[in-house]
């Protein structure tokens, strides 16, 4: 791993704020979306991102299949709320219908009722509505892939995080306030997300309070195989993107040669020879010294016996 700056103070500070909110029970945790919790499949994922010191995930969905209602785009009556939502949105009264962060269980024999799992009526006079309908509100069906929002702690860790996110097939991801704003210290938003999975089609409509389905049990059973083929996709790209940031934060395991030692290049083996030959040469030296010594000690005690003869 490269060399990373500290964290500042401000992102530790931050950091721990939203670890403490993450620590909330999911039965107590709410936020904006239908669910309001992590999601089950990336939660490993969560975890070992918030572990590295200069990461901490904001928001997060491991990829779902929802079935909605979009909201009024116009007011009912004159002095109501005028709150309104655009085109295709959920907000003004809209409402989720069904909601999935995992493939959508089907015992494959074609005959499950896709219509009421979804809150819809079976009615073949849907698409023969009247034309004078003062609004109609249509139903959606969509699947979204993983998205992640993560903090980080400087450039160089969103960098990181970016690098791992496109090279794992998150083509769309990105990042925010990159650059130096007044004193303080650059912590960018990071974005790891893709649109190449998602797609969404009409399948219903709201008129006079009835939900309706307005396409056949064929294309809703079409529509539910390919959002089941992307959730499999998603997965995979997810596994990619862990393994990814994983290796990226992780020493480089030392390379090994044939017979299983530490590879080490031409520089290096020299360098570690010079050594090992200089310590060979201390030692032997080491090693005559002592025997002179020895030599010396025992001449020494022999010239003292003859002398003490010659006497």
């Amino acid at each position: 791993m490269q060399e990373l700056a500290s964290c500042p103070p401000a992102f530790v500070e931050r950091k721990k704020k939203i670890l403490d909110q993450l620590a909330i029970p999911d039965t107590e945790y709410t936020d904006a979306s239908p669910k309001g919790s992590v999601d089950e499949g990336i939660r490993d994922l969560i975890d070992e991102i918030n572990q590295q010191s200069g990461f901490v995930t904001t928001s997060s969905c491991a990829g779902r299949v929802s079935v909605f209602l979009e909201g009024r785009r116009v007011a009912e009556a004159e002095g109501e709320d005028e709150r309104v939502a655009g085109v295709g949105g959920k907000g003004a009264g809209g409402a989720w219908l069904f909601v999935s962060h995992d493939p959508i269980p089907d015992k494959g024999d074609g005959v499950t009722d896709w219509s009421s799992q979804f809150g819809l009526e079976d009615s073949t006079a849907a698409q023969n509505a009247a034309p004078t309908i003062k609004e109609r509100r249509l139903v959606h069906f969509k699947f979204e892939a993983m998205i992640l929002h993560v903090l980080t702690a400087s450039p160089e860790h969103a960098q990181i995080l970016l690098r791992c996110g496109l090279q794992a097939g998150f083509r769309e991801s990105g990042a925010l306030n990159i650059v130096p704003s007044g004193k303080d210290a650059t912590t960018p938003m990071v974005a790891i997300r893709t649109m190449g999975l998602a797609f969404e089609s009409l399948i219903g409509q709201q008129v006079d309070s009835q939900r309706q389905r307005i396409v056949s049990p064929e294309y809703l059973q079409t529509l539910v195989d390919i959002a089941n083929e992307r959730f499999d996709e998603n997965k995979k790209r997810i596994e990619r993107f862990q393994n990814a940031f994983r290796e990226a934060v992780s020493a480089p395991a030392p390379r090994r040669n044939a017979e299983g030692q530490e590879w080490e290049d031409a520089a290096a083996r020299r360098e570690r020879k010079r050594a090992e030959g200089l310590r060979k040469k201390a030692e032997l030296k080491a090693k005559q010294e002592a025997n002179t010594n020895d030599e010396n000690e025992l001449s020494d005690r022999e010239g003292e016996k003859q002398a003490g003869l010659l006497f």
